[in-house]
């Protein structure tokens, strides 16, 4: 017995797509059912096959002011109220199934407000076949002479398909045939149900061409619905107990009437989400399928409402899903390869309808029913409006697929695993109107939604062909057996037997009736001889002709496949032209509506340049205006600023008088005080003179010196007399005076940025034992104890000062190196000349201290600071 294969389910060949991959759009159909009566007010119109229009209702605009205009929305196509259920099946349904028997994915839905029509549209009614009884019978038409035995194809309860053997199909079949409680399979001789046999009439059947005849098919039905956010199983049966029953007062064990229980979302392998655990159930034909639909279909909750006498309280999933597995070479039996065997599947889901419970007027259990299905709509506009802004601006946001039971079913339809396509019911009621509105809204954002194309995947490398090259091998050889004379189609192996034997020669009579005869054996061996030889011949003519139909048969094989080959390159061909017809069809329909826009943009920019040449003649006359007016006050300003200018002439020759007056005075009055000075050092030279003679000679009062008269300082400069030159003996030390830090005997790191200046000072800072550098680094700081930043910035007064910017360094826990700054020494050039910015009380010192600042020639003074700047007097 041969191993299991396991099939499974088709998806994108990995988690990063490629940039170039070909993506559509969701595909938006609207369709409009008829109003309950004729005196109903209707607000929708079919402009044309793709668009429709929305008319605010009276009492709505006098509410309102008239706020509401009337708006226009786009679909793929819309269908009017006189659209037949076999024109909305043909244009939106039957492509999903034959991506379905091609082994592609889709996902149809209905939505729009409670009272719609999308259970009709979905179901339909007896006579009017909904969408999914015309998708169930489309696939059986199509491969109907084509399905697998029942059993062949086994679920594996992970969203994957095994495929079993003859012999362990055969085996299922007899158990499922000895167990009762499994219904069989309805056959011919039943009566059908009622409500479903007149629900598709022959003439409007459908079948698809292109079915792959080589393979072998299985179509599995699961029905679930999703209540209050969480999943039933509608085909589930509740097993009675025998263990555990339930009693009644007395001794009599009763069923359970418990609701199902809820089942959960998997995700399987592939990263493909299903429902464990529910019910699949292999079906044979049309009815057997809408029998299994409509079984669950009675166990669907449904409530009547002051909106809907049959209002839908869950969102239904019907999911039909076709397992494919190629033929063997010889094109007998099901190829037993794993790998070989794809699923399909697409579901149908019927959206229960959004709802305002003051229309309702529900409450209890239908208000929090209400709440839950209004709560997963909203859950389903917001993931399409994160898709659409992740796809139009770029971004990545993440899909809140997990808030609701129904996106996170079906979030790998949005992220490529199939074609997606949207029924919007309409009812034109204009009590609905405000619904519809958001309907139409969030029908024109689903449009601009884009899902990848599922890609062709071959089902098997074999040459194609070989089911009906079985079939023609038979027909051959039967036609070869009619032609001979023997049977025909039904070759009985014992009349066969009989031609066979009575061709031979007739045996002899073989009794030996004396020991002695010598006659009959002989004759016997001859007889046998002879019918050995014509064995022979026979056994060479058969080898002949078996040879001869196998070159034919071969022969023929080589010319059906050369045909076929023809017939797959023009079939080919063909589909790229129509491939390119439909995309120049698309294309054009694309640029027309495009043309329509730019027209219409056209007309409004063209009333409103017309509105900016107005604007522009009015803004030029009043150009004009002003600039006539700013030359008049351009004029007027030069000559007052002629005028200005005189007066400032005047005002200016007055002050520089002014200024030269104070100058003169202030120059004497210096010049005065300079004389004092330098008497009273001259009267001090001589005390101390006078004093180191030890007092032997009399000393002779010097000449009183002649003080500056103002007129000898008018013409000629007076010079000043030098400073008295020092006394020999030693002065004290400054009791703040301390050495700089710098003269120690440790190592320095000079840090000297190379943005920095050289200046041409008598006093540099000289560090001993000093590494220079024009960057630190760990390496340096780690052979020094010490660390000084040479930093120039500007002064106040213009002239650059540099600061000695010193620190201790030492390691850190983590064994690196750190700088703790502890000292600032600012070194700072100051010119003699120039003059102070800060002004001095004109006190008894200030003589000697301009004498000082005179006679002291250019150095570099040295302020310190620990913490804070400490600044030395004069």
């Amino acid at each position: 017995m041969q191993r299991p294969g396991k099939g499974k389910t088709p998806r994108r060949p990995g988690p990063k797509k490629a940039s170039n991959t070909e993506r559509d759009p969701v595909g938006v159909y609207c369709r409009i059912r008829p109003l309950g009566s004729e005196d109903e007010e209707c607000c929708v119109e079919m402009i044309s096959s793709t668009t429709i229009q929305l008319h605010a209702p009276d009492g709505l605009k006098a509410n309102r002011n008239g706020e509401y205009k009337e708006t226009q929305y786009s679909f793929k196509k819309v269908f009017g109220i006189n659209t037949t259920q076999l024109e909305l099946f043909e244009d939106v349904a039957k492509p999903l199934v034959e991506d379905l028997i091609h082994c592609k994915n889709g996902l149809l839905f209905t939505y729009g407000v409670t009272g719609s029509g999308k259970t009709f549209t979905m179901t339909g009614s007896p006579g009017e076949g909904g969408l999914l009884p015309r998708s169930l019978d489309m696939i059986f038409n199509s491969i109907g002479p084509f399905q697998a035995k029942r059993f062949v194809f086994k679920p594996d309860d992970k969203n994957g398909m095994e495929i079993q053997s003859q012999v362990d199909a055969l085996l299922e079949r007899q158990k499922r045939d000895s167990q009762q409680a499994v219904p069989k399979t309805p056959s011919s001789r039943q009566k059908p149900d009622p409500e479903f046999a007149d629900m598709i009439s022959p003439d409007e059947a459908c079948k698809s061409e292109n079915v792959d005849e080589d393979g072998c098919y299985g179509v599995f039905v699961s029905y679930i619905e999703i209540y209050n956010n969480y999943i039933y199983d509608l085909l589930e049966d509740a097993p009675y107990d025998p263990i555990r029953p339930k009693w009644l007062g007395g001794s009599t064990p009763v069923r359970s009437n418990e609701p199902p229980q809820s089942k959960i979302l998997r995700e399987d392998q592939n990263h493909n989400m299903y429902v464990a655990g529910c019910t699949e159930v292999e079906v044979k034909s049309t009815e057997e399928a809408f029998e299994v639909f409509w079984k669950g279909q009675k166990k669907r909750r449904i409530a009547n409402t002051q909106l809907n006498r049959e209002s839908s309280r869950s969102h239904s999933v019907f999911t039909i899903k076709l397992a494919q597995a190629p033929l063997d070479a010889d094109g007998d039996h099901i190829l037993q390869d794993k790998n070989q065997v794809n699923v399909s599947q697409l579901c149908l889901v019927d959206l229960a309808g959004s709802e305002r419970t003051n229309r309702t007027r529900a409450e209890g259990s239908r208000l929090r029913e209400a709440g839950n299905i209004n709560q997963s709509l909203m859950t389903l506009r917001t993931c399409i409006e994160v898709l659409r802004e992740n796809q139009m601006c770029g971004t990545n946001k993440m899909v809140p697929y997990r808030d609701s039971k129904v996106t996170h079913l079906f979030k790998n339809y949005f992220d490529g695993e199939g074609k997606v396509r949207m029924i919007v019911c309409v009812n034109p009621n204009a009590d609905d109107y405000e619904e519809t509105v958001l309907v139409m809204r969030f029908a024109e954002m689903t449009q601009e939604v884009e899902v990848a194309r599922p890609v062709d995947r071959p089902i098997c490398g074999l040459a194609p062909g070989r089911r009906h090259r079985n079939q023609a091998f038979r027909d051959e050889l039967s036609r070869r057996l009619e032609e001979r004379g023997g049977p025909s189609n039904a070759v009985d192996d014992r009349v066969l037997m009989t031609q066979l034997i009575e061709s031979l020669p007739d045996l002899p009579t073989c009794e030996l009736v004396d020991p002695a005869d010598d006659q009959t054996l002989p004759r016997m061996i001859e007889v046998l001889e002879r019918r050995h030889q014509i064995r022979q011949m026979m056994t060479e003519q058969f080898n002949k002709t078996a040879n001869t139909v196998k070159s034919m048969l071969q022969q023929f094989d080589s010319q059906l496949s050369a045909k076929d080959y023809f017939l797959h390159d023009q079939q080919s061909k063909l589909n790229e032209k129509d491939k390119v017809i439909l995309s120049q069809k698309t294309e054009i329909e694309r640029l027309e509506k495009k043309s329509k826009t730019l027209e219409y943009k056209i007309d409004i920019l063209q009333k409103t340049t017309d509105m900016y040449e107005q604007d522009k003649r009015a803004l030029q006359q009043e150009l004009q205006t002003r600039e006539h007016r700013l030359q008049s006050e351009l004029s007027e300003r030069k000559r007052m600023e002629q005028r200005m200018q005189g007066a400032v002439t005047d005002t200016r020759l007055k002050w520089e008088k002014e200024c030269e007056r104070r100058v003169n005075a202030k120059q004497l009055e210096m010049q005065n005080k300079l004389w004092v000075k330098d008497e009273k050092l001259k009267q001090l030279k001589a005390i101390v003179t006078e004093s180191s003679s030890g007092g032997s000679a009399p000393t002779e009062r010097p000449e009183k010196p002649e003080r500056p008269s103002r007129e000898r300082d008018r013409n000629i400069q007076q010079k000043r007399s030098p400073s008295p030159s020092p006394l020999p003996k030693a002065l004290p030390v400054h009791p703040k005076h301390r050495r700089s830090h710098s003269a120690g005997g440790e190592k320095w790191v000079d840090h000297k940025p190379p943005s920095n200046l050289e200046l041409d000072t008598v006093m540099q800072p000289i560090i001993p034992n000093a590494i220079k550098v024009s960057t630190p680094s760990e390496k340096a700081l780690s052979k020094c104890h010490k660390y000084v930043l040479r930093h120039q910035e500007l002064a106040s007064d213009g002239e650059i000062e540099t600061k000695l910017i010193k620190g201790d360094v030492f390691k850190t826990r983590s064994g690196g190196q750190a700088v703790q700054f502890t000292d600032i020494e600012t070194l700072k050039q100051v010119c003699p000349l120039a003059p102070s910015r800060k002004r001095r009380s004109g006190s008894a010192e200030g003589p000697a201290e301009g004498e000082d600042i005179e006679n002291r020639a250019p150095a570099a003074s040295t302020n310190s600071s620990h913490g804070y700047q400490k600044r030395r007097k004069p």
